[in-house]
């Protein structure tokens, strides 16, 4: 499914349960949060997006203690689970998707290659987590980002 078609998935489904949907993004850059406003109405649904490029923005913006990013770098499950909390959290949404990862070309590390990427989808009442390998340059990596994280939200919503 494209991401046009994901996006009013989605849509649908947070319309029906009268829900909102925010995005705490890293190396996607706000991806996300443009491809959900592509569709029109997208603000009966859209709450906000965060794009916390830095490690500051990811303390100040989303509440990520600075230990946790310190003991597990930027790029990890510790993290993606702090930014989508802390997304859904600050904004007052009902569900929230969060993405750190390095899209390349540099950065990359034997431990966390280019193309790694950590997810998290988080409701009031669980938290979910899952890293991925993208293969392809800076703009692919970041293209299967947004439509993997939207994909999940939407399978995550419907079980």
């Amino acid at each position: 499914m494209n991401t046009a078609d994901l996006t009013k998935t989605l849509a649908e489904i947070l319309l029906s349960r009268n829900w909102t949907v925010s995005l705490a993004e890293s190396c996607t850059g706000g991806l996300v949060c443009a491809t959900l406003t592509e569709l029109s109405g997208s603000s009966e649904w859209f709450e906000r997006g965060y794009i916390t490029y830095s490690n500051e923005a990811k303390t100040e913006c989303l509440g990520v203690p600075a230990e946790v990013i310190e003991d597990h770098g930027a790029v990890s499950e510790a993290v993606a689970k702090a930014m989508a909390e802390g997304a859904r959290i600050n904004s007052g949404s009902n569900v929230s998707i969060s993405i750190t990862g390095v899209a390349g070309p540099s950065g990359g590390t034997p431990e966390k290659p280019v193309g790694t990427v950590w997810f998290g989808w988080a409701t009031s009442n669980q938290t979910l987590t899952k890293t991925m390998r993208f293969d392809g340059d800076r703009q692919k990596v970041r293209e299967q980002a947004t439509e993997f994280a939207l994909t999940e939200l939407i399978a995550l919503l419907r079980s």
